[in-house]
């Protein structure tokens, strides 16, 4: 009998979860960025092999949230556990602790769901410091995202807990989230990568105009911001910054859809957006009810 299921993947901003689930899928799906909360929404990848089929949620970073952005992201991934068949729980270890996930989420109970603990980054660890979380944490499998180390026993143990089912997907996808979805990460990780620490949360990137039926493909995106200063220096002086964010995620996402690719980019202002639920539904963003306009 095949097996299907959901594995939340889950932990605090920069755990590596999203490096890990590109490693998995064997794609990138996730925007990866050295800054934390570079994850929004949740990322769906799919793994298919042999007769097993993992359905993998990518999440955002557990946070205590601050504002109506941040609650929204809080809220993909405790949707995101309840869902889950299996509960993988990745902790950086280079912080040399393992919180009780319970308590990183601010959860009133226990997760229902199998939670596997996942120690990522062990090629940055000594012997001493893995030896010691092994004290803390006797269950928890060792892994690098990075380097795919420990990453096959981890696919092991996540498949026994799965349960029996005829495979939810094609075997032959990778996600079900569209293209313009991965279109507009791409540009908003470039936009991360670019800029300085003070202005990648306030950047929301969306897609105005998608034309796939024409050579090269065409793509209207626009960068939003909060304020008139950051969108000066997401431009640049003489347009320099917003060129080479435009030449570079131009660039990924031909790698991407595999064809040519003409990356029509503006920068526009959108105050106060990551608290406007107007604005956070626009984006795409779930709201919790009460906070629904």
């Amino acid at each position: 009998m095949p097996k299907a299921g959901i594995i939340t993947v889950v932990g605090k901003p920069n755990a590596g979860k999203s490096t890990l689930l590109n490693r998995i899928v064997g794609e990138k799906l996730s925007i990866v960025s050295a800054k934390p909360q570079s994850t929004r929404n949740r990322i769906v990848g799919i793994h298919t092999t042999g007769d097993v089929q993992m359905i993998l949620l990518d999440t955002p970073g557990l946070l205590n949230p601050k504002y109506a952005l941040q609650e929204t992201m809080r809220r993909a991934a405790l949707s995101a556990i309840h869902e889950a068949d299996v509960v993988l729980y990745l902790v950086d270890g280079t912080e040399g602790s393992v919180p009780a996930l319970v308590d990183v989420a601010r959860l009133d109970r226990p997760v229902a769901a199998p939670v596997i603990v996942a120690i990522n980054k062990v090629d940055a660890l000594t012997r001493g410091q893995r030896e010691s979380l092994a004290e803390l944490q006797p269950d928890a499998l060792f892994i690098s995202a990075t380097t795919g180390d420990g990453v096959e026993p981890l696919l092991a143990r996540l498949s026994a807990l799965l349960p029996d089912s005829a495979f939810l997907y094609p075997d032959d996808e990778i996600s079900t989230q569209t293209v313009r979805f991965f279109a507009s990460e791409l540009v908003r990780e470039t936009a991360l990568e670019q800029l300085d620490d003070e202005v990648p949360y306030s950047v929301a990137c969306e897609i105005e105009e998608f034309r796939e039926s024409q050579s090269p493909v065409y793509i209207r995106a626009v960068l939003h911001v909060e304020r008139d200063s950051q969108k000066q220096i997401l431009i640049g002086a003489g347009g320099q910054r917003v060129r080479a964010i435009g030449q570079t995620a131009r660039q990924k996402i031909e790698a991407f859809l595999g064809s040519r690719v003409y990356l029509d980019l503006w920068v526009k202002v959108l105050p106060n957006w990551r608290r406007n639920t107007h604005a956070l539904q626009r984006f795409g963003y779930s709201l919790p009810e009460d906070r629904s306009p």
